[in-house]
């Protein structure tokens, strides 16, 4: 059984900015890519950022120069700081991880629960 528990959404003015936690646990072998997709009202869910182990980095034109994804192998954990944050930005939040859960288990896409992010005044 895998887990993914994302936290860090909430309420933020435009130009303020929040930083988005996931940490995955459970029966883990090793983890590939793991990322960040949103979803808002009406539209599809859509990548913003994901990372690989190998450290290579991908973001959505959208956000480039004002989002920035890190993260922890050690902890099993990815982050994105997100800055500059606009009315458009406004979504859930989910976080994906590729993963194996044994050394000859295949690799499955795992995903959070989502969590709230609204850009308002």
């Amino acid at each position: 059984q895998v887990q993914l528990a994302e936290s860090g959404g909430g309420l933020v003015q435009p130009g303020g900015s929040l930083r988005l936690s996931c940490e995955a646990s459970g029966s883990i072998f090793s983890i590939n890519a793991m990322g960040w997709y949103r979803q808002a009202p009406g539209k599809q869910r859509e990548l913003v950022a994901d990372t690989t182990s190998g450290g290579s980095i991908n973001y959505a034109e959208s956000v480039k120069g004002r989002f920035t994804i890190s993260r922890d192998n050690a902890k099993n954990t990815v982050y994105l700081q997100m800055n500059s944050l606009k009315p458009e930005d406004t979504a859930v939040y989910y976080c994906n991880a590729e993963l194996q859960g044994s050394l000859y288990s295949p690799w499955y896409d795992y995903w959070g629960q989502g969590t709230q992010v609204t850009v308002a005044s």
